[in-house]
């Protein structure tokens, strides 16, 4: 598998603040990846290199086995880029269509092939009902799929998505999923930035978490499992009974409301042991849930619980 997508060693300062601090990333073709971190971790610096808004102090950016060194000029390799932008970059006065055409235009796309393309977009974002309404009156989540198709129209073979989910309701929000694995299925590489850790552990084939300008993670979520929390699962049950000061003797972590809670190894395996000796205390399950290790807790595992301004 080739890499369509390299950084090395990436630095970049703006006055006082060190936005990029050596990053290192890199996307294999036709691989779906999560660039996550905190706020002011460095991401949307890093976004902005390789759409070529920002030029780095020092490094270098390989896009399609094309050097671009940080250049913001090059059309070679950036006319294969795909670009969807956290903010709505669209012309609200005009349709969805003349949208549609606008962009498709600048992509280089003319004539029956932007047609075409036209006429794809409208389907696949489920916005051919609404074709020739000014997108002032679309809702959010029309919005964002439009961002989307503007953003896909010239079919790039790599793809840059930052947060394209943000502030959608949830049958939109899994509408955009559907969309964009699509794309992937059709062999595009996308790269994905998202504060949605749930959806990014879901959709995701490899994480890279970025913090301070500096990569501190990369693997798939089994992988960062291993590297931080490990596997364990977490088996929280709710009880009722005189005697429940014993099960922390034997392990088990109180908590509120009744609650005690243990982790696992193997949930098949230990959990008829741990109900018996429950019972032998003299407590019954009112309720009982396992909890499987999250991106979440590696995230904040890697990165803090600090508020991130």
């Amino acid at each position: 598998m080739s890499t369509v997508l390299k950084i090395d060693n990436a630095h970049k300062r703006f006055d006082q603040t060190q936005a990029l601090a050596g990053a290192e990333l890199s996307l294999q073709q036709g691989e779906w990846q999560a660039l996550l971190g905190p706020n002011g971790a460095g991401k949307t610096t890093l976004v902005r290199t390789i759409a070529g808004r920002v030029r780095l102090d020092q490094g270098a950016v390989t896009l399609l086995g094309e050097n671009l060194n940080g250049s913001t000029g090059s059309r070679g390799a950036r006319s294969k880029l795909g670009i969807v932008p956290q903010e709505i970059a669209l012309y609200p006065l005009m349709t969805a269509v003349e949208n549609m055409r606008a962009f498709g235009t600048l992509h280089g796309l003319s004539g029956k092939d932007l047609q075409q393309r036209v006429e794809w977009a409208l389907s696949w974002t489920g916005l051919d009902q609404r074709a020739k309404e000014p997108i002032k009156r679309f809702s959010g989540g029309m919005k964002r799929r439009l961002n989307i198709a503007c953003g896909v129209l010239h079919q790039p073979e790599v793809i840059l998505l930052d947060e394209p989910t943000v502030g959608v309701d949830p049958q939109s929000r899994q509408r955009i999923w559907d969309m964009l694995g699509e794309l992937h299925r059709k062999g595009a590489s996308l790269l994905l930035t998202t504060h949605q850790l749930d959806e990014a552990q879901q959709v995701s084939q490899r994480i890279t978490i970025i913090d301070h300008g500096k990569m501190i993670a990369t693997g798939t979520f089994d992988e960062l499992l291993q590297q931080t929390i490990g596997t364990q699962r977490q088996v929280i049950c709710q009880l009722k009974g005189e005697s429940l000061n014993t099960l922390e003797q034997q392990g088990w972590k109180k908590g509120e409301n009744g609650t005690f809670s243990r982790q696992v190894e193997n949930v098949s395996d230990e959990l008829p042991g741990l109900l018996t000796s429950i019972k032998e205390c003299g407590a019954e399950v009112m309720n009982l849930h396992i909890e499987a290790p999250t991106l979440q807790a590696v995230f904040l595992h890697l990165t803090g619980r600090e508020l991130r301004e």
